[in-house]
């Protein structure tokens, strides 16, 4: 299965707030992940929906990762950014074997499986060990060179 890029990019900022106990701004973010500030904005204002960030207005202000969002589980992300909708859209009368076909299914199982992978792992583990350090270098001078 492949993810979107806003689903991409939802878990790079995930991860990137995750390992700063420190707030950041949604320019920071793009900067540090080389990204369009307007996509990152928006996947700023999904993830905080979805109570993975908390966002803070003002001149003090800026963007963290929320208390409990450490228990949050990837697979709950990824749900949120993709949707249901399955693999393979098969509907009639675009697909002749549809009647008979086994491959929908067995479609279904494999994404109900990656799902449940993605549901075994919470945002706090992808942090942990030397992740978190290296994720704070990003963006960071002479880190890329």
């Amino acid at each position: 299965m492949k993810l979107n890029r806003s689903t991409d990019m939802a878990m790079r900022i995930a991860m990137l707030t995750a390992a700063s106990s420190a707030r950041t701004t949604v320019d920071e973010l793009a900067t540090q992940l080389a990204l369009p500030r307007s996509h990152v904005a928006k996947v700023v204002q999904r993830l905080q929906r979805i109570g993975v960030l908390v966002t803070i207005r003002g001149r003090s202000g800026g963007v963290a990762f929320a208390e409990r969002a450490g228990e949050l589980t990837v697979g709950h992300v990824v749900r949120a950014f993709e949707g249901d909708a399955e693999v393979v859209a098969c509907e009639q009368p675009a697909c002749p074997l549809l009647a008979g076909c086994r491959l929908r299914g067995e479609l279904r199982r494999a994404q109900a499986a990656f799902l449940g992978v993605l549901d075994g792992v919470r945002l706090g583990d992808l942090v942990d060990g030397p992740a978190g350090p290296l994720l704070l270098t990003l963006g960071a001078p002479g880190a890329h060179g």
